[in-house]
């Protein structure tokens, strides 16, 4: 781990924490991440690659801090970061940044500035970062957390949402990328047990995974996409269908993530999930299941089973996850 990433993790430690003493919340969150690959034919210490983020042994802190007037609350600060390790290569430790924003209340909207989720797809309402499963925006569509600023506002039919970020993800590079994105939804997934979102999205982006850049040169990227979240009983469906263009070649991708809670509160939930992608002129295949049980308030522990048809691999990953509030 280089000592850039040392020196930014002590300084969100030790320098942010002191400046708002009071009316905020801190979690610690630890989490405990292996398995078996049958492409690497034997044991894996994360849920999808090395190089990607999610999910790997680490630990790390959410802190959200709510800064008042007289009246009434105007702004959010939000900072959650792991360090998490790395079982091969070179930096054995890595930081690694999801929110890291300033949101404030404008009255006609809710603005931000930083690190947070672009304005695309069911990755913008959805919070996976402590999942096994993945999204579409952790197989190459969109981001799950990104540079720059937005704006979204509540209504009571639903939500509006904009962003404009550097399309790149966890790092920050400027090399003339830029990912412009916006959606619209109708129902308030709380109340009104759905949501319909469509989504547009454009820019000319870099490829990365995780804290890696994989190609400098910035490549374009057009798409509309469709998602619906759907909960009947103790049944949550979630849906997402996105079509465009990605560095000159047409894409596609089909997300179906069917869950059911069992137990008293839900404490208990199977989920199945396959996911159909045309990217790089080539089609692809993932499909998962898994399971999850809340052995206590701050506990949790996960498994699943995904199989990934281009590439053959089967992986069993087992995590446990604590998030405490202190």
């Amino acid at each position: 781990m280089s000592r850039k990433w040392l020196g930014a993790a002590a300084g969100v430690l030790l320098g942010v924490l002191p400046v708002f003493p009071k009316s905020y919340l801190f979690f610690l969150e630890v989490q405990a991440v292996a398995g078996y690959s049958s492409q690497e034919k034997g044991p894996v210490f994360f849920s999808m690659s090395q190089m990607e983020a999610m999910q790997k042994p680490s630990f790390g802190f959410d802190y959200v801090k709510k800064l008042t007037g007289k009246t009434r609350d105007y702004a959010t600060l939000a900072v959650q970061v792991r360090l998490a390790y790395n079982h091969e290569g070179e930096d054995r430790l890595e930081f690694q940044l999801y929110n890291g924003y300033l949101k404030y209340k404008a009255g006609f909207a809710d603005l931000w500035i930083g690190h947070s989720r672009p304005a695309l797809g069911l990755s913008s309402v959805l919070d996976s970062h402590a999942l096994l499963l993945p999204t579409l925006a952790m197989m190459g569509f969109g981001f799950d957390r990104d540079w720059g600023i937005g704006a979204a506002r509540d209504f009571p039919w639903g939500n509006a949402s904009f962003s404009l970020t550097t399309g790149t993800g966890m790092p920050l590079r400027l090399e003339g990328n830029y990912l412009a994105s916006a959606r619209v939804s109708r129902g308030v997934l709380s109340r009104d047990n759905y949501s319909l979102g469509v989504s547009l999205a454009f820019g000319d982006v870099l490829e990365t995974m995780g804290n890696h850049l994989i190609s400098g040169e910035p490549m374009g990227f057009r798409c509309i996409a469709a998602d619906v979240s759907y909960f009947r009983d103790n049944i949550e469906n979630r849906l997402e269908v996105l079509a465009g263009e990605k560095n000159a070649r047409s894409t596609y991708a089909l997300f179906w993530r069917l869950g059911i809670n069992l137990m008293a509160e839900g404490r208990l939930k199977l989920e199945a999930q396959p996911v159909l992608r045309k990217d790089d002129g080539k089609w692809k295949s993932l499909i998962s299941a898994g399971a999850s049980y809340q052995l206590s308030a701050d506990l949790t522990a996960r498994s699943t089973v995904l199989y990934d048809r281009a590439t053959r691999d089967t992986r069993i990953i087992f995590q446990l996850y604590y998030y405490k509030l202190m």
